[in-house]
């Protein structure tokens, strides 16, 4: 594998599998992705050093895709992950934040191969989709391509010696060994779950499949969505090691949804200098805010991808595979607000190009977090508006029927991060519910009072039989 391919499917693997907590976004104004300078009064970050150009890379999962152009599209990929960021701490600002921008980005990618003319062209814009048509999917396939491989090249990694002393069996390969073993572990699934009653274009179902080995499942969305939306969560329970749990709450779906498209990751991985929990001490974790916490700090010292710049340090922890690691940044004292808001895809590649091997005394807290939450009102934040508008959203690439009136409903996105001194465990899903505006209006009738009833001929409007129900308990004779 080259050394730019490693690179980029690094930064791919380091925003799946935990560090995108760490990092920021460039700005509101411009294109992070392009490196224009920041909103933040302090200009751009390392503005007197040039961004390195774009990793590209060399896949052998789709020969026909050219490097460069795939590499573009990962560099979009990891500009909209800041994107999704900055939006979701702004709403939260004082709050720890995870999430999978590559989940976001899958189930998204699938609605998009929907959509058409302006509900398209937005959608591409906010989400940095730079290839178009089949090249577009293609490339997230080619990608699910790698992480397949990446989980067929873990197969062999051994868990932590130490491993049995924590309770488990410990056979020693982590795809094979006991329950609870950490080796490596990569997967990716996604799923389409069509209406049974809505007619939906074949060439839309198959591009799904063909590029997205996306499952085709019909539920019954307008009979019992309520079992329908029990078995969406039971396919993503399964497929994140049970990390992700009622993704769908009740009433998320309902008689009016058409479709939902679902992604769901799971990341199981070893460390390839593991921390030894001999070492694990409690330390002072200083929080934005000023206040002070006692954490677990896990310590090692090891040569490490390393780099600094005015004061910010990034580290890069390598997992035992080979292929996939963590990143984390730590910007300079006193200044994590004006680093994050400054902080994008340019600077990112920046201190990845400066990164020597300096042997690192490293102190990582022990952590864990969760997350979920709807993405609607960021996608707008980010410039998607028709795709929502059930009058102006064009999905008619999804239909047969030209009169179905398709609209994104919800977004809902959840994920788990643990960290510890063996390694990571992560998990996320991302469902798009899709409804129509063709159904009519619901509305509640209770009949629980006294009542009239009349049985008619329709064609004539003879009443055939007429009466009136008042008493309750004379219904139970």
């Amino acid at each position: 594998m080259t050394a730019d391919r490693r690179r980029v499917l690094a930064l791919t693997g380091t925003l799946l599998a935990g560090a995108a907590g760490c990092l920021g976004d460039s700005t509101d104004g411009e294109d992070p992705a392009n490196g224009d300078e920041s909103g933040d009064e302090s200009g751009a970050l390392f503005a007197d050093r040039d961004a390195p150009d774009f990793p590209r890379l060399d896949l052998t999962t789709d020969p026909d895709l050219e490097s460069d152009r795939l590499a573009e599209q990962i560099r979009g990929n990891v500009a909209v992950s800041f994107d999704v960021l900055a939006r979701l701490r702004e709403e939260t600002p004082g709050e720890n934040l995870f999430f999978s921008p590559y989940s976001v980005s899958i189930a998204l990618a699938m609605t998009y191969a929907g959509a058409r003319g302006e509900t398209a062209a937005e959608m591409a814009d906010a989400l940095h989709y730079d290839l178009e048509g089949e090249a577009l999917h293609a490339a997230f396939g080619a990608l699910e391509g790698e992480f397949e491989q990446r989980n067929a090249d873990g197969e062999t990694v051994e868990t932590p010696e130490w491993s049995d002393d924590e309770g488990n069996e410990g056979e020693g390969e982590g795809s094979e060994g006991g329950e609870g073993d950490l080796g490596f572990r990569l997967s990716s699934a996604n799923a389409v779950w069509r209406d049974e009653g809505h007619d939906f274009d074949d060439a839309y179902v198959q591009l799904l499949e063909a590029y997205y080995e996306a499952g085709d499942h019909l539920a019954d969305f307008s009979g019992s969505p309520e079992a329908a939306r029990e078995e969406i969560n039971a396919w993503v329970e399964e497929r994140t090691n049970d990390r992700i749990e009622d993704l769908l709450p009740a009433g998320s779906v309902d008689q009016s949804t058409r479709l939902v498209l679902t992604n769901a990751v799971y990341f199981l991985a070893a460390w390839e200098h593991d921390f030894d929990p001999a070492d694990t001490e409690p330390a002072t974790f200083t929080s934005l805010d000023g206040s002070e916490t006692e954490v677990e700090m896990m310590h090692q010292s090891q040569e490490l991808r390393y780099a600094e710049i005015d004061g910010h340090q990034l580290v890069e922890l390598p997992y035992a595979n080979g292929d996939t690691s963590m990143i984390v940044v730590l910007p300079a004292e006193g200044e994590f607000e004006s680093f994050e808001a400054s902080f994008g895809v340019d600077e990112l590649a920046i201190m990845l190009e400066e990164a020597s091997r300096p042997k690192v005394d490293l102190a990582l807290p022990k952590f864990g977090l969760e997350s979920k939450f709807g993405l609607v009102e960021t996608m707008r934040e980010l410039g998607v508006e028709r795709a929502f508008d059930g009058g102006s959203a064009d999905f008619s690439g999804m239909v047969e029927n030209a009169e179905s009136d398709l609209f994104i409903d919800d977004i809902i996105h959840q994920s788990f991060v643990e960290v510890d001194e063996e390694g990571t465990e992560a998990a996320a899903a991302t469902a798009v519910v899709v409804e129509d505006t063709a159904v009519a209006d619901r509305v509640e009738m209770t009949v629980d009072r006294p009542f009239l009833f009349y049985v008619r001929d329709r064609p004539t409007e003879t009443p055939l039989f007429v009466g009136r129900v008042v008493d309750g308990e004379q219904l139970q004779e």
